[in-house]
């Protein structure tokens, strides 16, 4: 049964969707995707501004970033290499590309539609526009089950059994042992709350995504004379141009298409919850940069484990093994026996990052059902360890199945938001572009230009005033408060 829903949802159903819906946001937002991709870095510039009290832009990227890059980034693209061979990374490029203009409506509208809670932080994502943009609270509802069930559950045991079989190959560490430490540290984090986890992120996940860089660009610049016959590989085997590929075009296109959303969650309803405990001044603005983790994550972190592995002898057409283990064998042949050991390490904190980022959603579709409440939280905070320790010493094929699934019926609700909400994301990138247009160079958010949208004023009541001091005081950037 998991097996015909995983083909349902993924060979026919959500292909089709997550493609014809990408073109048309590309297409109906005049690309914004490219139209606004010089001024990600410095929309990302100013997004290291600290409000008192709230998350910066940049904690969001980073938090949003520290789930994007994982297992995905590393296991995922041997996978999709090795069943659909070289061809499924174009497909990777061209999900990737679409789904920046997909995540750009997806994180904007999680921003229009965020509420401020009495503290004065903010939760916000897909559950919440989708209650406050469709008025259906039953699918509201049906989405915050499927994200904690994906997410705060399942997602986080196979994080915990990628870390756990890792460091058992690469080291000999009983997976257990593995299970206790990892407990231990991420105990230390959640139970600090969204700001802590959020502080955490900031630090590790640059230093994680940049060391990986750093490495494929090694490897890509000893073997600079093989990178074009290697590029010119991906796009002759993505249209069947190559013969010695195992399934064809359709395998590359399926494979691509699916370890692509996997790795990047451009439309999958995850990112956006994270996108909205932000301060930022307009809506769209958090939109532009959470394109950008997109860009980050799938066409460049995505294609150096590509590169990695087809600039060396590892891959070969209709091979079976794959997985971390194709990705640990082709940087050894580049850089020696210790590139399986520097994997290993990679894949720790890409996976750790993404437990963290994980809990994260899991405790916001909680808050969304039921509210806030510090012992629910703290409860749930407790099972996300025991579900940890648990993954790491399970086999956890069925789990990841079931996963599979309930990420697809994910997806699925959340397009089907995306695209009846589509209207109020152009409203939103139109006001931007207005101001833009007029001369300012950072749009401010009127809601009151909004009022026939269930929007909380209370998250944008006093936008303008702190964006007029701010520009009085130019150096001011302020400091994060406290935890929750």
């Amino acid at each position: 049964m998991l097996e015909f829903l995983n083909d349902l949802l993924w060979s026919k159903v959500l292909i089709f969707v997550l493609v014809v819906l990408g073109v048309l946001f590309t297409v109906r937002s005049r690309f914004v995707q490219f139209r606004y991709f010089g001024s990600m870095f410095g929309v990302l510039a100013s997004a290291f501004r600290h409000q008192p009290g709230h998350l910066s832009s940049f904690q969001a990227l980073a938090l949003s970033v520290a789930g994007r890059v994982g297992a995905g980034n590393i296991a995922g693209v041997a996978v999709a290499v090795t069943l659909g061979g070289p061809g499924a990374v174009f497909w990777m490029w061209m999900i990737g590309l679409i789904g920046m203009a997909t995540s750009f409506f997806e994180c904007s509208l999680a921003q229009a539609y965020k509420i401020a809670e009495p503290d004065g932080t903010y939760r916000g994502g897909p559950a919440y526009y989708i209650q406050r943009g469709l008025r259906q609270k039953w699918l509201a509802v049906l989405f915050s089950v499927l994200l904690l069930v994906t997410f705060g559950f399942s997602f986080n045991a196979l994080q915990s059994y990628t870390i756990a079989t890792s460091f058992y190959d690469t080291f000999g560490v009983p997976t257990y042992v593995t299970g206790i430490i990892t407990v231990g540290v991420l105990g230390l984090i959640i139970f600090g709350g969204i700001k802590r986890i959020a502080e955490v992120a900031e630090v590790v996940v640059p230093i994680m995504a940049i060391g990986y860089l750093v490495v494929a660009l090694v490897v890509i610049g000893t073997n600079l004379g093989e990178v074009p016959a290697v590029l010119a590989y991906i796009v002759k085997s993505a249209f069947g141009l190559e013969p010695a590929i195992g399934g064809g075009i359709g395998a590359a296109i399926l494979y691509g298409v699916r370890r692509g959303l996997f790795s990047n969650e451009a439309g999958l309803g995850s990112a956006p919850n994270v996108a909205a405990v932000a301060y930022v001044p307009h809506p769209v603005n958090q939109g532009i940069v959470q394109a950008l983790s997109v860009f980050i994550d799938t066409l460049i972190l995505c294609t150096c484990t590509a590169m990695i592995i087809l600039l060396s002898g590892a891959y070969e057409p209709g091979m079976t093994v794959g997985g971390v283990s194709l990705t640990q064998t082709a940087l050894a042949e580049h850089v020696g026996e210790w590139g399986r050991v520097f994997v290993t390490i990679a894949l720790l904190f890409f996976a750790f990052t993404s437990i963290m980022y994980n809990y994260y959603l899991g405790e916001n579709s909680l808050g969304f059902m039921i509210g806030e409440s510090r012992l629910l939280f703290n409860g749930f905070r407790t099972l996300t360890l025991v579900l940890v320790l648990w993954g790491s010493v399970q086999d956890l094929g069925t789990v990841f199945a079931f996963a599979d699934v309930t990420m697809g019926l994910l997806a699925l609700v959340n397009l089907i938001a995306l695209a009846l909400l589509f209207k109020v994301g152009l409203r939103l990138m139109d006001d931007y572009d207005a101001q833009r247009a007029a001369g300012n160079p950072q749009p401010v958010f009127d809601a009151a230009k909004f009022a026939d949208l269930d929007l909380d004023h209370a998250a944008w009541a006093d936008v303008g005033d702190r964006e007029a001091n701010r520009s009085a005081r130019p150096g001011d950037t302020g400091q994060i408060r406290g935890a929750s």
